[in-house]
C-alpha cells in the first residue's frame, strides 16, 4: 500500500515538474518575442507615438530657438534702421542746413588756378591762396576728377574743415578704407607709434594701430598722459565732431592692415623695419620707436597678419598751408603732483579774457566747443591745438589727436569742462544742437551708433561699446545742466550766449 502511494507521488511530482518546465519555457519564449518586437517601433503604435512626440518636441524646440534668433536679429535690424533714420533726420534738420553766404576767395585755404599770368604754361596747378608757391604735382584735369584727398584739401575754409553735406567725403573715406598703400613710414614726434601711409595718387593718411580691445577701460591707476591711444577713439571722435556740427576733425576711417604686405614689405624706414618679428604663436608683430609703449612688451601684432587701425586724412603739406600751434590755457600740468593754475584759481577765466586772442572774436567760444567735445568723449589730453596760419586769429580750431578719448565710460571727468564752467560762455548754435541731441528723436547715443555703423571696422565689432554710448547721453545732460546753471547765475542771457545765428527762428 505504501509502495503504491509512493509511486503515485513520484508520478505526480514528475508531471508537476514537466508542467513547470513547460510553463517556464513558454514564459521565456514570450519575453524574447516581446523584446524582439520592441526593436521594431513601427509594429507598436504606442511606442511609435512616443518616439514621434519626442521628435516633434525636439523639432519644435529647434524651430522655437531659430524663431527667437530670427526675432532678435529682426529687432537688431529694426533698431539699426531706426538709428539710421534718426541720423538722417538730424542731418536734415534746419539747424544743420541754415543758408550760408558764399565763401569769399580769401576764406579758402587752397585753390586751383588755371593760368599764371607771368608764365607761359597754362596747366592747372595747386597752390596756396595767399602765396605764389606751387606744389610740385601738376593737375591737368578738371576739379571734378581730382583725387578725393585733393578735393578735401580744396574744401577747407576759414570756418570749417569740410562742408555739412560735402559730396567728397564719401569718396575720401572710401579711398582711405580700400585703396592700395604704396609706402609706410613712422611719423616722427609724438609719444606713441604712428605711421604715415601713402597711396598711389599721392594721398597720405596717418595710421594709428589697435593697441587694446574696445571693451578695455583705462586702468584707474594710470595717469592720463601715459594712457594708450585708441584707434577706435580717433574714428569715434570724427563722427562725434561731425554730429555736433563742428566739422573740425579731419576725416578718419577704420581699416584692416596687413602687417607684412602693407607695412613691412613696403617701408623705407630702416628703424621701423628692424622692429618686426614673429611672436611665439606665429603672429606678425612690430613696435617701432617712440617715447611710450615702443618695446617688445608692447608690440603691435596681427591676427596673424591683419591688424586694425584708424586712418586719418592728412592735412595739406606745411609748405602749402602753415599751421600754428597754440598752448591751451586750460592744459594740464602733466605732473603727478602739481596742479595747473586754472585748477586752483576760480577767477582764472577773467585773466584769460584779457589776453589775445581770447579777448575778441570767437576764439574763446571755439575753445569751449572743444572742451565740450573733449568732455563728451572723456579726453583729458588736450594740451595744444592748431589753426591755419593764413586765417590769423579769426578761424576754427583744428581738433587733432583724439586717441586718448573714450578710455573710461564708468567715470566722468568734470575738470574737462573747466573752460565752460569758469567762463560761462557758449555759442548759441552749439547750445541748440546739444538740446536737439538730448531729445529722444535725435538721441546722441543713437545717432553716434548709427554713424559709426557705417565705418568698415563696424563689421568686425561695434566701434564703441554700449557703455560708452550710454556715457555720451549722461555727459550730454551734464553739459546742458552746466549751461543752465550759467544762465541762472547771470542776469542777462547775452552774458552767457554768444549769438552766432541771430536769424534762426526755432529757439
Amino acid at each position: 500500500m505504501r509502495v503504491c502511494t509512493r509511486r503515485r507521488l513520484q508520478t505526480l511530482r514528475m508531471w508537476l515538474l514537466i508542467v513547470f518546465l513547460s510553463l517556464h519555457l513558454l514564459v521565456v519564449s514570450l519575453v524574447l518575442s516581446m523584446y524582439h518586437s520592441s526593436c521594431e517601433p513601427h509594429s507598436h503604435p504606442d511606442i511609435q507615438t512616443s518616439i514621434s512626440f519626442f521628435i516633434q518636441n525636439t523639432s519644435t524646440s529647434t524651430n522655437t530657438m531659430a524663431a527667437a534668433e530670427s526675432v532678435t536679429h529682426k529687432v537688431e535690424i529694426d533698431s539699426a534702421a531706426d538709428d539710421l533714420s534718426k541720423l538722417e533726420a538730424l542731418f536734415s534738420h534746419p539747424l544743420y542746413n541754415m543758408p550760408t553766404p558764399p565763401v569769399p576767395d580769401g576764406d579758402w585755404l587752397l585753390k586751383v588756378r588755371t593760368k599764371r599770368k607771368d608764365e607761359e604754361r597754362s596747366t592747372q596747378q595747386w597752390l596756396s591762396a595767399n602765396e605764389d608757391g606751387y606744389d610740385p604735382i601738376l593737375w591737368n584735369a578738371s576739379a571734378e576728377t581730382h583725387p578725393p584727398w585733393l578735393r578735401f584739401h580744396l574744401g577747407i575754409s576759414r570756418w570749417q574743415m569740410y562742408q555739412h553735406k560735402d559730396p567728397n567725403l564719401s569718396a575720401l573715406t572710401q579711398q582711405l578704407a580700400s585703396h592700395r598703400i604704396v609706402s609706410a613710414v613712422q611719423k616722427s614726434g609724438g609719444t606713441q607709434l604712428k605711421l604715415v601711409m601713402s597711396f598711389r595718387n599721392y594721398g597720405k593718411a596717418l595710421f594709428k594701430p589697435m593697441k587694446q580691445e574696445r571693451h578695455e577701460e583705462t586702468n584707474v591707476n594710470l595717469y592720463y598722459f601715459s594712457d594708450f591711444e585708441r584707434h577706435n577713439a580717433e574714428i569715434a571722435a570724427f563722427h562725434l565732431d561731425r554730429i555736433l556740427g563742428f566739422r573740425r576733425v579731419p576725416p578718419v576711417v577704420g581699416r584692416l592692415i596687413n602687417v607684412i604686405k602693407e607695412i613691412k614689405d613696403i617701408t623705407t624706414d630702416h628703424k621701423l623695419a628692424t622692429t618686426f618679428f614673429t611672436s611665439p604663436v606665429g603672429n606678425a608683430c612690430f613696435y617701432g620707436q617712440c617715447s611710450y609703449y615702443c618695446s617688445t612688451e608692447h608690440a603691435l601684432c596681427g591676427r596673424p597678419v591683419m591688424i586694425e587701425g584708424s586712418l586719418a586724412a592728412m592735412l595739406p603739406d606745411l609748405s602749402l598751408a602753415q599751421r600754428r600751434s597754440w598752448k591751451s590755457p586750460w592744459r594740464r600740468s602733466y605732473s603727478r603732483s602739481k596742479l595747473a593754475l586754472w585748477e586752483t584759481d576760480n577767477n582764472y577765466c577773467d585773466s584769460i579774457r584779457k589776453v589775445p586772442p581770447y579777448d575778441r572774436g570767437t576764439r574763446l567760444v571755439d575753445l569751449i566747443d572743444m572742451s565740450i567735445l573733449d568732455f563728451l568723449m572723456s579726453n583729458m589730453d588736450r594740451h595744444h591745438y592748431e589753426t591755419f596760419e593764413k586765417f590769423g586769429n579769426d578761424t576754427f580750431l583744428i581738433h587733432l589727436d583724439n586717441g586718448r578719448a573714450f578710455g573710461r565710460h564708468s567715470k566722468d571727468e568734470p575738470s574737462i569742462l573747466a573752460p565752460l564752467v569758469q567762463c560761462c560762455r557758449v555759442r548759441r548754435s552749439t547750445l541748440l544742437r546739444l538740446r536737439l541731441l538730448s531729445l529722444p528723436a535725435y538721441r546722441l547715443s543713437d545717432v553716434v551708433r548709427a554713424s559709426l555703423s557705417q565705418d568698415p571696422l563696424a563689421a568686425v565689432a561695434p566701434l564703441l561699446t554700449e557703455s560708452h554710448l550710454s556715457a555720451l547721453d549722461r555727459r550730454l545732460a551734464t553739459v546742458i545742466q552746466t549751461i543752465q546753471d550759467c544762465l541762472e547765475q547771470h542776469q542777462h542771457h547775452s552774458d552767457v550766449i554768444y549769438d552766432d545765428i541771430t536769424d534762426y527762428p526755432w529757439a
